[in-house]
């Protein structure tokens, strides 16, 4: 069976994680993989290509773009795809119109978020081009939620959760990666990961940060990501009096390393679909302090896995981050049973299987007689 992984960027991004996740681990006596890039390409092309994955790239330029849309559907055409699936809004809705005009029979569309974002146009290129999709597969019960209410007929809907690999973490030194990014080698250290937009809520954190200034003083923030606000917080970092406890790290490599060094992960979303950085940190063993985000509340489990606080609500959240940094045995506790708790519900293999067998059962239902993949 040819299978198409087609997503706008690989950045190192939740989304595109997935992507490269499943397109690697799809079995190959039964898949011949490939994946494309609707806009541009990023590092993650190198996995793809350690898994032996080619990757094409569309080359999107315009925000409308029907010169992309023609090359997509030649390309997938000439392909002769048995099943493409699509990965987040511009490649969902490109991907969508270009494998109907080319006659793909099996069309995925995976949306990984509970999209509050979304406009009215938005929501109505999804309502419209739903019907073109065999299956819309969410990767939290919330998505699901969300687009059924937007309008996706039941019978298209599924849900699989994302999957982590077991890696084990890099051997670091705390107390260096500490003194490396400009705090006390024995301070406690938290950890965000992700874009600096307005989903995330990063100010939501800052603010927190400042209640616990005088009450936890020994408490520093390191912040991985970038995105649109991160000159707009990094000026209220610096009103609130924050330059010393809270570092802007920007984008960086070492992800695995930092969290290594960490007490704990913090996540202060409005909204989430199942939030990669939640499930890294728990493969690591360590405790997650978060608001009770859509999606969010499936992965952590409140008092046992991490800490959960309402959306918004500063003094909870700050009072999980403040527990944790006093309690370091019960953090490891918490950490220990998120790492039992992916390793039970959010594998990898689990992921790629349930994929696998979606594109099986969504073939035969079309009557397709595929053969298996080429071995080489």
């Amino acid at each position: 069976m040819k299978v198409l992984q087609l997503i706008p960027t690989l950045d190192r991004s939740g989304a595109e994680k997935q992507m490269v996740m499943l397109a690697a681990g799809l079995p190959r006596d039964r898949f011949q993989v490939e994946a494309a890039v609707l806009t541009r390409s990023g590092p993650l092309e190198a996995d793809l290509a350690a898994a032996g994955v080619p990757v094409t790239s569309i080359g999107k330029r315009l925000k409308v773009d029907p010169f992309a849309l023609g090359r997509l559907t030649r390309f997938l055409k000439e392909g002769r795809f048995d099943v493409v699936q699509t990965w987040i809004f511009a490649a969902n809705a490109y991907g969508r119109l270009a494998a109907r005009r080319a006659g793909v029979p099996v069309i995925v569309t995976a949306e990984m978020a509970v999209d509050l974002w979304k406009g009215p146009i938005e929501r109505l290129v999804d309502r419209r081009l739903a019907t073109y999709s065999d299956r819309l597969v969410g990767n939290s019960n919330a998505v699901v939620e969300y687009y059924g209410k937007l309008g996706v007929p039941a019978d298209r809907l599924e849900m699989i959760y994302s999957g982590i690999a077991d890696e084990p973490p890099p051997a670091v030194d705390p107390a260096a990666v500490r003194t490396s990014i400009g705090f006390p080698h024995d301070a406690r250290l938290a950890l965000f990961v992700g874009r600096l937009a307005p989903q995330k809520r990063v100010g939501d954190l800052l603010k927190t940060l400042d209640l616990l200034q005088h009450v936890q003083p020994d408490l520093r923030t390191a912040i991985v990501g970038d995105g649109p606000l991160r000159g707009s917080l990094e000026k209220l970092a610096g009103q609130l009096d924050l330059d010393e406890k809270v570092r802007f790290l920007g984008h960086r490599d070492d992800v695995p390393r930092l969290m290594a060094a960490a007490d704990v992960v913090v996540l202060p979303s409005e909204y989430e679909g199942l939030p990669n950085v939640v499930l890294e940190a728990m493969i690591q063993g360590k405790p997650v302090v978060a608001t009770a985000a859509p999606g969010t509340t499936e992965v952590v489990v409140d008092g046992v896995t991490g800490v959960l606080a309402p959306i918004g609500n500063l003094p909870l959240l700050a009072r999980g981050l403040r527990d944790l940094a006093r309690d370091p045995r019960r953090a490891r506790a918490l950490g220990a049973a998120g790492r039992e708790r992916a390793l039970a519900d959010f594998r990898a293999d689990a992921m790629v299987a349930r994929f696998a067998d979606l594109y099986e059962r969504l073939a035969a239902a079309k009557g397709l007689a595929v053969a298996p993949a080429p071995t080489a």
